[in-house]
């Protein structure tokens, strides 16, 4: 007997109409439900990862999703030719529109409501014009997600505001239009007395249009924050060349890189961009490719050797042909390994969502047990559903649509402030839970640039003086290495003189002549090789130099450290050795410092060698490295850590540390790292200061705190209140001074983040 096993078959499916976290969680549970479906919903990228067989096929799964009440459909693919700002904008426009039109509207009413002296002849009817277009236009959307909600036998935020603010604005028209409320002179008293009402003189347009206005400006700050989640993968296309030069029938053609085929030979001059994944045909130069990797020092190039997309041509001609190209590329996996990252992120669910999973239901039946109460007690109709409809307003507070919004504004804006960039109220809750923090070498800990560290010489010479010649050498070369020298020496001993002659030997150094002297500069190897420069033949004759004992040992204990090891001789003699290497950032030990005092754990993770890696890990104070890590393996490190229990933070700068900034728990972005690194994070650190990493934390984890006491003093208000609306006793005057007060506690609370400081 055989056994066929079918292999699931992946999809991706844009999915539309979630306004919260319980949305996607309910799309989930029912594509699961479906046999041999396994499936992911991300509500920040607004896709489902969905994983299938068994003979279902992709209608179904759309099907699926349109019966729960929403939207899907396939993708279509990226484009990089248009500005990902137009898209975003013409999402975010209609529910700018309805903000726009809840606050110019709802500001009148919710004033004349809370001041008797703007209460004229006939204020309750010009509330009634300003406010309808609120509660029905400017609060569809809110109808809508509780209609949906409710037909599938849930309860949200939506679920909640839509009630409240329907049960305020249809007792606030039926006091109009059938009790006294719409009486000419009609005013709302300042007095907070307790006393039972028949309703019929009391209208709530102030609640209804307020907390609509609070709710729209909460949803439109958020999503904005939203749009940002598909911008990591636009980032990472458009690192890569859009042009290419290709080799022809002897001819050079600039054509699109779409149009490179496997096998075409193109050209990559000197500071260009390589077009695609290839093999070195021609010429030699070194490559940049620390954006990919994260290994520091350049790639020494030449003919047979592999080559990557988007890495930087840093030195001479190459003629290279392309082995993979589109999608095959790295650069193009790499951006897959973001989006599965981003898809595969839970995402957390509001506080405020899954406190009405609970409240919702137990207000709804309140208010239906106050109304049989009172009809059983032959109160009468009128007060029945006076006391009905005052527990479902007074449990839609203002205060609950402030509670996470304006924390989160004035947290981001001192973060702002800070130089810290928090993307949104997810984020937050993210930074509470995480234990472990793990950080890239390259640009994060590091300077991400080679910097000249340490001169040893010879006896009998000056370090100015090897600066000087060497300096004035590599100052001519265009190799990231030399450049690291000439910077070096230009800082230690000012201008340089020019060089007399100049020739470069690839992948070795460079020779010349300087000030008279046949100069050196390079790997061991060039110096054993003796070759003199063109006019200095009389002075080295092609004799091999060694190195002195003590230039050796030097050499060897730069490169135990992982440093890059430079000889210098000149007229025939072995002079000094250069130290160069990708130096710690100053501020780095001391930032590790405050990271352990949060309780989290550092582990370095890079792509670059052992030995440099734990030569830094050394200097800064970090315990455990994982090195030599290639960037899809930096997602595996992530994901091993998070089976292991761990909350993970990630810090980074590249584009090869951008899956892994969306894999983390919490990912944090080096602001002068790479577009992709940025998008990719929850926070960005805009001065590229390791210590801004834990301030960013300390921040949004006071920031989190600050929305759960607004949230818990807002619901404590309006729940403190509710037994006297159930017994009736709840006039108008009390419901709005509850509100306002409540809402002011809430805005006070929120300010004191103005007054965080980041550690000294």
């Amino acid at each position: 007997m055989t056994t066929t096993t079918t292999t699931p078959t992946e999809a991706e499916l844009a999915i539309g109409g979630m306004t919260c976290a319980s949305c996607a969680a309910r799309i989930e549970k029912k594509l699961n439900r479906m046999p041999g479906v396994e499936a992911t919903v991300n509500y920040a990228t607004e896709k489902a990862k969905v994983s299938y067989g068994g003979g279902v096929a992709v209608t179904d799964l759309i099907a699926t999703v349109e019966a729960t009440g929403y939207t899907a459909r396939e993708p279509e693919p990226v484009r990089t030719d248009e500005p990902p700002e137009s898209a975003e904008g013409d999402e975010l426009r209609p529910l700018r529109q309805r903000l726009t039109t809840s606050v110019l509207l709802a500001v009148p009413v919710i004033a004349m409501a809370m001041v008797p002296a703007l209460q004229i002849e006939y204020w309750q009817w010009l509330s009634l014009t300003l406010a309808a277009p609120v509660v029905t236009y400017a609060a569809w959307p809110l109808h809508k997600a509780a209609w949906t909600n409710a037909r599938h036998g849930a309860a949200t935020m939506d679920t909640l505001i839509s009630v409240g603010t329907s049960a305020a604005f249809l007792w606030s028209l039926w006091a109009l239009f059938f009790g006294t409320a719409g009486t000419p002179g009609m005013t709302h008293p300042f007095e907070l007395t307790i006393a039972r009402s028949d309703g019929a003189g009391n209208i709530y347009l102030e609640a209804a249009a307020g907390v609509t206005a609070f709710i729209l400006a909460g949803r439109y700050f958020e999503a904005r924050s939203k749009r940002k989640a598909g911008a990591a993968l636009k980032a990472l296309l458009e690192l890569g060349a859009k042009e290419v030069t290709v080799v022809r029938e002897g001819r050079e053609l600039l054509v699109p890189v779409g149009e490179l085929k496997v096998g075409d030979h193109f050209l990559v001059r000197p500071g260009e961009k390589i077009a695609t994944d290839g093999t070195v045909v021609e010429g030699s130069s070194a490559v940049d490719a620390s954006l990919l990797t994260g290994e520091s020092v350049p790639v020494e190039v030449g003919v047979g050797d592999a080559v990557t997309g988007a890495t930087l041509n840093a030195g001479g001609r190459l003629v290279v042909a392309a082995t993979r190209v589109g999608a095959d590329t790295q650069l193009a996996r790499m951006a897959k390994l973001v989006e599965d990252a981003q898809n595969g992120k839970a995402a957390a669910q509001r506080l405020a969502d899954r406190i009405s999973a609970v409240f919702v239901p137990v207000v709804i039946a309140l208010a239906v047990a106050t109304l049989g109460f009172w009809l059983g007690n032959g109160a009468g109709l009128t007060a029945a559903f006076t006391a009905a409809v005052a527990v479902l307003i007074i449990a839609c507070p203002c205060a609950l649509g402030l509670a996470t919004p304006t924390a989160l504004m004035v947290g981001t804006g001192r973060g702002a402030q800070l130089g810290i960039l928090i993307k949104g109220p997810e984020v937050l809750e993210s930074t509470r839970r995480v234990d472990t923090i793990v950080l890239d070498k390259t640009g994060t800990v590091t300077t991400g640039r080679m910097t000249l560290l340490a001169t040893h010489t010879a006896t009998g010479v000056t370090e100015a003086e090897v600066l000087r010649l060497a300096g004035a050498l590599e100052h001519a070369s265009e190799h990231p290495i030399a450049q690291a020298v000439a910077a070096g020496a230009t800082a230690r001993v000012g201008t340089l003189p020019a060089p007399e002659d100049f020739a470069n030997v690839a992948g070795l150094g460079v020779q010349g002549i300087v000030e008279g002297h046949a100069v050196l500069v390079g790997r061991e190897a060039l110096l054993a090789m003796g070759v003199p420069p063109v006019r200095a033949e009389s002075r080295t004759r092609g004799r091999a130099i060694e190195l002195p004992v003590e230039l050796a040992r030097a050499k060897a204990e730069a490169e135990a450290s992982g440093r890059t090891a430079i000889a210098v001789a000149w007229d025939g003699e072995a002079r000094a050795v250069l130290e160069v290497a990708d130096a710690v950032k100053e501020t780095s030990p001391e930032a590790i410092r405050r990271l352990r005092g949060l309780g989290l754990t550092p582990i370095l993770l890079t792509g670059d060698n052992r030995a440099v890696a734990e030569s830094v890990a050394a200097e800064v104070g970090v315990d455990r490295v994982i090195a030599e890590v290639l960037p899809q393996d930096k997602v595996d490190v992530v994901k091993k850590l998070q089976a292991e229990g761990r909350s993970v933070a990630m810090v980074g700068d590249g584009v090869n540390d951008a899956a892994a900034l969306a894999q983390a728990d919490l990912g944090l972005a080096m602001g002068t790292g790479t577009d992709a690194a940025i998008e990719a994070g929850d926070l960005t650190l805009v001065r590229g200061d390791l210590r801004s990493a834990a301030d960013a934390i300390r921040l949004s984890r006071r920031t989190l705190g600050t929305i759960k006491s607004n949230l818990f003093w807002a619901f404590a208000y309006n729940v403190a209140a509710l037994p006297l609306a159930a017994a009736g006793l709840l006039n108008p005057m009390i419901a709005g001074a509850a509100m306002a007060f409540s809402s002011v506690f809430v805005v006070g609370n929120s300010l004191r983040l103005r007054r965080f400081r980041a550690a000294a």
